[in-house]
């Protein structure tokens, strides 16, 4: 059985995005892609809110406390640029135009003490 102790960093991150899947899901979002890559970088999240028209791209931080910095570390300035350009890279090749578009960060904390806590930040770029 893995524990928090045992995972790796890619399996820590894997359950985060499943657990950030989860909760744009239960906010009535519909997924489009997961962990969506390029040349340039990759996408963890891109959704799609049908009753606005609006898709968007999330970025999905996954920590087990804030030893590295909270949330708020952990998506700096070069980071908000690189995910612009690939969003701006996902939606040339889609066939499908969007009223809006938006970059959110969902960080998700998990412990052995504790349930997960998911910090949801909207419109970060």
């Amino acid at each position: 059985m893995t524990t928090l102790k045992t995972m790796t960093r890619a399996q820590l991150g894997t359950m985060g995005e499943g657990l950030a899947v989860e909760h744009l899901e239960g906010m009535g979002l519909r997924i489009l892609n997961r962990n969506w890559r390029c040349r340039y970088g990759e996408i963890d999240v891109i959704a799609c809110d049908a009753s606005t028209r609006t898709v968007v791209f999330v970025e999905v931080k996954t920590r087990t406390g804030d030893g590295f910095g909270g949330l708020a570390h952990a998506v700096t300035e070069r980071k908000v640029r690189t995910l612009r350009r690939l969003a701006a890279l996902w939606l040339s090749d889609q066939d499908q135009s969007w009223a809006a578009v938006r970059i959110d960060v969902i960080g998700v904390r998990v412990g052995r003490r504790r349930d997960p806590e998911i910090i949801h930040v909207r419109g970060i770029g």
